[in-house]
């Protein structure tokens, strides 16, 4: 069975993070679709999506994937199309992935997770709830599907938790050990 991801890009999004989370995910065998929510706008690195999000709204993916940076978070914010594209692969038990600013700006914003815990960058922690943030550097809630991550900082980590969940610890650690990670950085226990 084929596993893929879909991972949202808009002006603004973090480059570390969505770039590390697209290798690491090509990496792990998983089939990485990539789409620009708006078009326009400068990035650090330029950053090609595969397709704009409307052309390929209605294919179904294992995961969607919405990368941090204020900028790019208020984007996928602003897009009904995203956030309807969101709502159902959550609801379909499918995984959503976010990262840095896009828990809050995005997620919550929309209270698409009214149960789920989170965990967002640091100087957005008052936009979550107190009742749904968790203290550490990545919270999965298994109960909604709901994988987040701080920030630029822990891109490796979120990709190898979201390698976890898809294809299972066997292979988040056979990509683990293709890196040159500091010593338990990526913990396989649960």
């Amino acid at each position: 069975m084929s596993v893929s991801a879909l991972v949202c890009l808009a002006p603004g999004s973090e480059e570390i993070e969505a770039v590390t989370t697209i290798d690491l995910l090509v990496l792990a065998g998983v089939k990485v679709a990539t789409a620009s929510v708006a078009g326009g706008g400068d990035l650090t690195i330029k950053l090609l999506a595969d397709a704009p999000l409307v052309s390929i709204a209605d294919q179904p993916f294992n995961a969607i994937v919405l990368p941090g940076g204020v900028q790019g978070a208020e984007c996928f914010r602003d897009s009904l199309l995203l956030v309807e594209k969101v709502r159902p692969t959550h609801l379909q038990g499918n995984i959503v992935a976010a990262i840095c600013a896009a828990p809050a700006l995005v997620l919550q914003h929309h209270d698409l997770f009214p149960i789920g815990n989170m965990i967002d960058f640091p100087g957005l922690k008052e936009q979550i709830p107190a009742k749904k943030w968790l203290e550490r550097r990545v919270v999965y809630d298994a109960r909604v599907n709901l994988l987040t991550r701080q920030g630029p900082r822990t891109a490796i980590e979120f990709a190898l938790k979201l390698i976890d969940l898809l294809l299972g610890k066997t292979k988040a650690a056979e990509i683990a050990a293709q890196l040159v990670l500091i010593p338990g950085m990526y913990d396989l226990r649960d």
